[in-house]
């Protein structure tokens, strides 16, 4: 009971930080009219936020069915999907086509052949075989080969236009239509409406595919489930900003550090909270105290890319 109560004090905590974060983030150091730039701070924040919670709870799940810690939703070719989509239509349609003036568009269009691969994949070989370390060595297969279609593209495309591709590559908390984010709102909350009432699901899977099927789960139609919402909650965090592959793995590895008990019902705002930490108060600290020093983006990348090799290392020595 002690360790519960430690738990709930921890998640308390946690949001106080955030709430912190989030005030400085608003209001630290505003110069010129509040009118116009508390809107647009406003809208970044609840950018960051929106893809940090998205980002922690994808990796979360993601290690709920693989069982690996080590892992992320990368390693089935997401983000070298959506690296290819974004490629793709450049050397298709050019950097100028605009969606007829509709980022939703683009984000619907975009988000759906991520689901579309998945259902493809996920359904069509996992259902089939019911073997997921084979499922991720296909989707490995798939990551190389989107990135390699991709790096071909962009070796055929004109300098400027493979120039405006990079920048729209590479992760930046800039400041999207705030229609945009509403529809990521939006579509966020459902998933973790849904989320939340599969916290208890998630601890069976967790306890792997034969424990699972002893306690009356299909765990084929689980796992696909999950593996659906991981590639919304992707989708939802490339749309906005692009792809960042250890923000969540550095926020569901700390989770793990903090709770005694890992029951979802506590690593699922644990890690949400820790994804929108990350981004929200290193926003601010590199903003504010270092004056810009760099991208927050590649810190967390460099970051998450050392504690990864570290897990790596001691897992392999174990």
């Amino acid at each position: 009971m002690k360790l519960f109560k430690q738990d709930y004090h921890r998640i308390a905590g946690l949001s106080a930080l955030m709430l912190i974060s989030a005030l400085l983030f608003l209001f630290m150091d505003i110069q010129g009219s509040l009118s116009y730039a508390l809107p647009r701070r406003f809208w970044m924040l609840m950018t960051i936020m929106i893809v940090g919670i998205s980002s922690g709870i994808a990796t979360l799940l993601f290690h709920t069915i693989t069982h690996n810690r080590i892992l992320t939703p990368a390693v089935m070719g997401f983000e070298s999907l959506y690296i290819l989509i974004k490629t793709a239509l450049v050397f298709w349609l050019g950097s100028s086509f605009n969606w007829f003036g509709s980022t939703i568009l683009k984000f619907a269009v975009e988000s759906s052949i991520m689901l579309g691969f998945v259902l493809m994949l996920y359904r069509g070989l996992f259902q089939k075989t019911e073997d997921l370390h084979r499922l991720l060595l296909i989707g490995i297969i798939f990551g190389v080969l989107f990135a390699s279609i991709s790096t071909l593209l962009q070796r055929i495309l004109e300098p400027a236009e493979f120039d405006i591709l990079q920048g729209r590559l590479f992760a930046k908390l800039t400041l999207p239509d705030p229609s945009l984010i509403l529809l990521c709102l939006g579509l966020m909350s459902v998933l973790i409406g849904i989320t939340w009432r599969q916290r208890y699901l998630f601890d069976v899977i967790a306890l792997g595919r034969t424990q699972a099927l002893s306690l009356g789960i299909d765990h084929s139609k689980a796992v696909t489930k999950i593996l659906i919402l991981v590639s919304v909650f992707v989708a939802i965090s490339t749309a906005l900003i692009g792809p960042l592959t250890f923000l969540g793995f550095l926020a569901a590895t700390l989770a793990y550090q903090l709770t005694h008990n890992h029951k979802h019902y506590l690593l699922i705002p644990m890690a949400g909270l820790l994804g929108c930490i990350f981004l929200v108060a290193g926003q601010v600290i590199l903003e504010h105290l270092m004056g810009m020093a760099g991208a927050l983006t590649i810190v967390i990348e460099f970051i998450g890319g050392i504690l990864f090799l570290t897990l790596l290392m001691k897992k392999g020595r174990l």
